[in-house]
């Protein structure tokens, strides 16, 4: 367990330059889930996410000869980005490896803030064992994401504010890449608030710590693939496992499809925009992965906001088609004057609002002289889509729903 005043000390470096994020009761996820749910709005920091606390903290406790040298970090976007904005605060020089599937938010993030970026790799675990030999060619200072103390007691002052406005909540919940967040937050929580429960969350994507934790001891993934890219870690840290260990209640997963509802939902419900990693909190709590008691307080630890805006329409669109909100079918129609306007007008009648329509008439799929209509819809609802579906077949068309 980390030590409360390696946490406290962290607090008193960086309290002029990060930002002490909003924390707030939400009251629309307290009455649906019966609980008093609190969120830690980190996707508010000061670069999108909480990773400059850790950064700033280990930067600001380097020798003047290391800061000469200059500073190399491995990330999948969140450090890096702590890592520049403290380097350039501080007048080091930094390189950043990042993966080559990085987000070109978090690359173009990085670059601004004043870092070298090399992309580096498919995923994190690749790119940090060439930013390992990189800092050892280069003679600079490696800045680990999460096996340092320096950067777990900065993480932990995020506890230490949550703590100044809830005494003893019953849950935090926590995302885990690879560990640090969590590490920092549950030492600085079990010794400040004892009795208070620690759930980590991983992505199923990404489940090497949740796996290690259940078997207690190291168990690596042989691959990775989720949205939640921050937390995208394909080996779990023997250091941070053996202080999850110590410190953490339980650890649950959540699919791509949970974390993409309750992005959709923090944007949509709560005006909050999350990445993956910073939703899956909010996940495994509709999802109910782990129990609580009725009228419980519970934190939620929104970890970051950095989501790349393509990865941020797909979740959209596929969203309003799950719930039934929009709604793409492709008919068949004889190619000739009137044969769309026919097709639009039984359309129009039964309230739907096209917002797009492909006409193809050249695929080897169709007889001569027909023509395939692709048409999306916004629609109010499944039954307003089962109104829809009806006109149609009562109107003689035939055709097909998308998914």
């Amino acid at each position: 367990m980390l030590e409360l005043e390696k946490i406290k000390a962290a607090h008193e470096t960086i309290k002029d330059f990060v930002y002490k994020t909003p924390f707030s009761l939400s009251t629309r996820m307290s009455k649906a889930m019966d609980a008093k749910i609190y969120l830690k709005e980190e996707n508010l920091q000061i670069t999108g996410a909480y990773k400059v606390r850790g950064a700033f903290n280990k930067i600001a406790n380097l020798s003047p000869e290391q800061k000469k040298k200059g500073v190399v970090a491995a990330s999948a976007g969140n450090h890096a980005q702590g890592v520049a904005i403290s380097a350039t605060h501080f007048g080091v020089r930094s390189t950043i490896i990042m993966p080559e599937a990085a987000p070109l938010l978090k690359v173009a993030g990085t670059k601004a803030l004043g870092a070298e970026v090399i992309l580096k790799g498919n995923n994190f675990d690749e790119a940090y064992a060439f930013a390992l030999e990189y800092a050892k060619e280069h003679d600079m200072c490696f800045v680990h994401p999460f096996e340092d103390e320096l950067v777990q007691a900065g993480q932990g002052t995020i506890a230490l504010e949550v703590l100044a406005k809830v005494e003893n909540p019953d849950y935090i919940v926590v995302p885990i890449g690879g560990g640090g967040l969590i590490s920092g937050v549950a030492s600085c929580v079990k010794q400040l608030s004892p009795n208070t429960k620690i759930i980590g969350v991983q992505s199923s994507g990404a489940p090497a710590m949740s796996k290690s934790f259940t078997a207690k001891k190291q168990i690596n993934s042989s691959s990775v693939r989720t949205i939640a890219d921050g937390i995208a870690v394909r080996d779990a840290s023997k250091i941070t496992l053996k202080t999850i260990l110590e410190v953490v209640d339980e650890i649950v997963e959540v699919s791509d499809d949970e974390i993409a509802n309750a992005i959709l939902y923090l944007l949509e419900s709560q005006k909050i925009v999350v990445e993956g990693a910073g939703a899956v909190g909010v996940a495994a709590l509709f999802e109910r992965k782990f129990c609580f008691e009725p009228g419980s307080s519970i934190v939620i630890v929104l970890s970051g906001g950095n989501i790349d805006v393509q990865m941020l329409n797909v979740i959209i669109e596929k969203g309003l088609i799950k719930s039934s909100r929009k709604m793409i079918i492709n008919v068949t129609l004889i190619d000739k004057p009137g044969a769309l306007q026919g097709l639009t007008s039984v359309l129009t009648g039964t309230g739907a609002n096209i917002v797009k329509i492909d006409y193809d008439r050249f695929s080897t799929k169709l007889s001569y002289g027909d023509a395939m209509i692709k048409i999306t819809l916004e629609t109010k609802g499944k039954e307003h889509q089962e109104n829809v579906s009806s006109a149609l077949r009562a109107a003689g068309y035939e055709f097909y729903e998308e998914f």
